[in-house]
């Protein structure tokens, strides 16, 4: 869905606290949530203004997102 916003807490909501907790608390965690936020953000505005970009670079901004949401869920579950 275009559009569609894929916050951590939207996409893991079963790690609400820890999310925050770990926000808070964690440098590293922090920075790799932020890149991911901002790669969400910029990919939404670009869905929503109908792409103006190649497939290609879409399709790789999105792999990158995916790539930080992994980190991120492995962060997730070593801290749980």
């Amino acid at each position: 869905m275009l559009g569609e916003k894929h916050s951590l807490l939207n996409e893991f909501p079963e790690f609400n606290e820890l999310i925050h907790s770990l926000a808070k608390h964690d440098a590293h965690f922090k920075k790799t949530m932020q890149r991911y936020d901002d790669m969400d953000k910029e990919i939404r505005e670009l869905e929503l203004q109908n792409s103006p970009i190649e497939d290609a670079d879409m399709h790789e901004k999105k792999h990158q997102r995916a790539v930080l949401k992994d980190e991120l869920y492995d962060l997730l579950k070593a801290n749980a």
